[in-house]
């Protein structure tokens, strides 16, 4: 019986629009943004950040030598958010609910300090909330300094919470990430970036 549900956040509670990033960190001065930005697991120092090898300063800095100027915190958020194309209300209404039917409601992402800095804040659902108000607990790549696909980053999850794989389910759009978390023993549920899985999901609640 799924008693928690582990929740990607960008392609999930976000849609992801790569196209978009792509443009802005252009707009910076980056010219090869295509090769350097990945839809799902970022290299480089898009990488490094996201695992937490390298602060929010020091990518400032790296990228400013990338570009051949500096780049402030505020320019390089901009650029990072264009990955957010859309905030559905009906998913946040869909986090509620499950919380309500009491349900744990858990937020995994392969993320990084300018994108949280954003979801957050009280800019995120546009009332007053962040991110952390339709969840009962998050978990940052950046911060745990491990990145979805690797095991470790679910077993560091599963052992934190005191949950059980059998009784999870795990939503997430990035096929690697559901596969490795299948083997695992969690049950889930690969929606597409953007679908609306806010009934389907019930299916799987009830499996």
């Amino acid at each position: 019986m799924i008693k928690n549900i582990i929740f990607d956040f960008g392609g999930v509670i976000i849609t992801l629009d790569q196209p978009q990033a792509v443009r802005r960190f252009k707009a910076l001065g980056l010219k090869d943004a295509e090769q350097q930005l990945d839809p799902y697991t970022q290299k480089g120092i898009f990488g490094d950040l996201e695992l937490g090898l390298i602060t929010a300063e020091q990518f400032q800095q790296e990228l400013g030598k990338m570009i051949g100027r500096p780049v402030s915190f505020e320019e390089c958020r901009h650029a990072w958010v264009g990955y957010c194309g859309e905030l559905p209300q009906r998913n946040l209404d869909a986090l509620v609910r499950l919380r309500q039917e009491g349900y744990r409601v858990i937020m995994l992402s392969n993320t990084n300090p300018f994108m949280m800095s954003w979801a957050e804040s009280p800019e995120f659902d546009g009332n007053g909330h962040g991110i952390s108000h339709y969840c009962d607990a998050t978990y940052k790549s950046y911060q745990v300094k491990m990145m979805k696909p690797d095991t470790n980053f679910f077993h560091h999850v599963l052992m934190n919470e005191k949950i059980f794989a059998a009784d999870t389910l795990f939503v997430d759009d990035g096929p690697r990430n559901v596969a490795v978390a299948s083997q695992m023993g969690i049950r889930t549920y690969c929606p597409q970036n953007g679908s609306d899985w806010t009934q389907e999901i019930e299916r799987y609640l009830e499996e």
